[in-house]
């Protein structure tokens, strides 16, 4: 009996190994698992990093593409990825689970950037070589069979892409037992440590793959990132036998807060009770058995609480019968639902931030190539700009958490330092300065070109006499800006939503870029639309020659957005509720 009271501890209930058999809390899981899906993370963020970056320039260069098309295909691309994690999140939770959504999704984006390799190089897949920015030259764009197989691999790409973080950073929550203080601790660092990963893994991804894509040839750098995908998918096989495994639940937290909607609106003519203790809710000892969180009802979203309006009142007896959940929810259900959309207008006004993240990854990346990028006889390429900030994310998020965080937090005593709604402002005000600091200094750089006659020159070939590291002003706002707004975001989605959706939260950040890369384009198309006929180029953004483009206004414009969009969220933010919670007591 004794020897059976201490095994029984060891189990960890609700999750399985790989053979489906019941984790045991010393074998499966914990820090060393969880740093294992670290290391495979970190090597996919070194294949792919350089894609976003770079991959601009390899539809210009290489594929021929103009500059607003090459800049709109790349943030289609990326909203897509972004966008479909969603999807993936749903298909993990409902059929598949998160273990083989990563394993199916690593296969994925591997298989993409093999043929992304084997059309890079072979010279029959792709254009005939040219030098588009040339105005003398005539090239010839990717089409047909080379146009189907590339997009085929860029999709692939960004499937694979969505799959991962989709599920492999929640299987990476999954390793952490929250009931165990000691793991909960681990399962802090392990969201601590994803920054510092994502960091360390892009800036390898923008030093030598970007080096090597520049300078040795695009298909060894598209290998070297498939050798880096391969690696970390690798480094997560190899540890499944230690992986703590969530089995499938067969339902979807999207699924059930769509539920909530459909029922609402169903049951908009019933009349809600004056009692809220008289709408549906399944027995709090039956819940707990279930181990599921007990939400208590909140005095707003008023009309969603006829999604638990009963139609009669033999329905409070009859718990043998499970009510339609299209037409009858639970109020913790109900509660759920409301959480989620008091949080999309937050959601909303940090759309317009990603838009900023677009232009540094793709306009800007076409004014480093006008540039002179030489460190003394090192030419640095313009797609490794973006390390300045990723590079100050990797000193700055501990000295933050261990130095700001606890400063600020003798003057205001949260456990944070600043709110999360804060922290996102802090970011959406940088991310605006940025804006400004890009407008004023593409000015500059249009000037040098201008005073030595250099506006028709040939970039890369004919540099102009201005540092790269100009740039490096933008990055290094945006970078900080970054820290703040998109790590709040992830906090605030994370702290607030109810446990059943929790590990969605990676996700709906993964959205909110989604559509600001997607507006991103839309923009493009408006702005050149409504400035053609103000400008000899046919707008803003068109054609090759981004010396004679209005760049500088297009950011002005971003600026003045970014600017309008903070004195919304300030609006925004002042209305929102925190769900009530024990606050913690901190000491100084």
């Amino acid at each position: 009996m004794d020897l059976e009271t201490r095994e029984k501890p060891e189990l960890v209930q609700g999750k399985v190994d790989w053979k489906g058999r019941t984790a045991l809390k010393h074998k499966h899981g914990g820090m060393r698992t969880g740093l294992l899906i670290l290391a495979a993370f970190g090597f996919e963020q070194m294949a792919t990093v350089a894609l976003a970056a770079n991959l601009v320039t390899y539809f210009n260069g290489v594929l021929h593409f103009n500059l607003a098309d090459a800049a709109n295909e790349l943030t289609s691309f990326l909203g897509s990825s972004y966008i479909l994690s969603l999807a993936v999140a749903a298909l993990a939770d409902i059929y598949i689970g998160r273990l083989n959504a990563t394993l199916i999704s690593g296969c994925v984006e591997f298989l993409g950037l093999v043929l992304l390799t084997v059309q890079a190089h072979f010279s029959g897949l792709r254009p005939p070589t040219c030098n588009i920015f040339d105005p003398t030259s005539h090239c010839e764009k990717v089409r047909g069979g080379n146009a189907a197989l590339f997009f085929i691999a860029l999709y692939l790409l960004a499937v694979g892409s969505a799959g991962i973080k989709a599920a492999l950073l929640p299987h990476g929550a999954d390793q952490f037992d929250e009931k165990d203080p000691r793991e909960a601790r681990g399962m802090s660092s392990f969201f601590n440590f994803v920054l510092l990963i994502a960091s360390l893994g892009g800036a390898a991804s923008l030093t030598l793959i970007v080096w090597v894509q520049d300078n040795k040839g695009w298909d060894r750098g598209f290998g070297l990132s498939t050798l880096a995908m391969f690696v970390g998918m690798v480094l997560f096989t190899v540890g499944l036998p230690m992986h703590r495994i969530q089995p499938v639940q067969g339902t979807s937290t999207i699924v059930e807060i769509v539920q909530v909607y459909v029922a609402a609106i169903r049951n908009r003519k019933l009349q809600l009770p004056e009692d809220p203790a008289e709408l549906y809710e399944i027995d709090r000892d039956a819940e707990a058995a279930a181990d599921q969180e007990f939400l208590p009802h909140r005095d707003t979203f008023r009309f969603l609480d006829k999604a638990a309006v009963k139609e009669t009142p033999a329905l409070q007896h009859r718990h043998s019968e499970s009510p339609s959940p299209w037409k009858l929810c639970r109020m913790t259900q109900v509660e759920s639902a409301k959480i989620v959309l008091g949080m999309v207008p937050i959601f909303g006004c940090t759309i317009i931030m990603t838009l900023g993240l677009a232009q540094l990854q793709t306009f800007s990346i076409q004014q480093g190539l006008t540039m002179d990028t030489r460190i003394g006889s090192f030419n640095i390429p313009p797609a490794t700009l973006p390390v300045i900030p990723v590079s100050f994310l990797i000193f700055i998020v501990p000295i933050y958490d261990r130095v700001i965080v606890p400063f600020i937090r003798k003057f205001t005593g949260h456990p944070t330092g600043i709110t999360h709604l804060q922290r996102i402002g802090v970011g959406l005000v940088l991310s605006a300065i940025s804006m400004a600091v890009a407008a004023i200094v593409e000015v500059k750089r249009k000037k040098v070109a201008r005073d030595h006659g250099m506006l028709d020159a040939i970039p890369v070939a004919q540099p102009l006499p201005i540092s790269v590291f100009w740039l490096s002003f933008q990055y290094f706002i945006y970078g900080i800006a970054d820290l703040f707004t998109y790590v709040g975001l992830l906090e605030l989605f994370y702290s607030e939503a109810p446990k059943g959706i929790k590990s969605l939260s990676t996700c709906f950040m993964w959205c909110s870029m989604a559509l600001g890369f997607f507006f991103s384009s839309i923009l493009v198309k408006i702005v050149n639309r409504a400035t053609e006929g103000g400008t000899k180029g046919g707008g803003w953004l068109a054609g090759n020659n981004i010396n004679r483009n209005h760049l500088n206004l297009f950011y002005l414009l971003l600026s003045s957005l970014s600017t309008c969009n903070f004195f919304i969220y300030l609006f925004v933010a002042s209305r929102y509720k925190y769900r009530p919670r024990i606050t913690p007591v901190v000491s100084n």
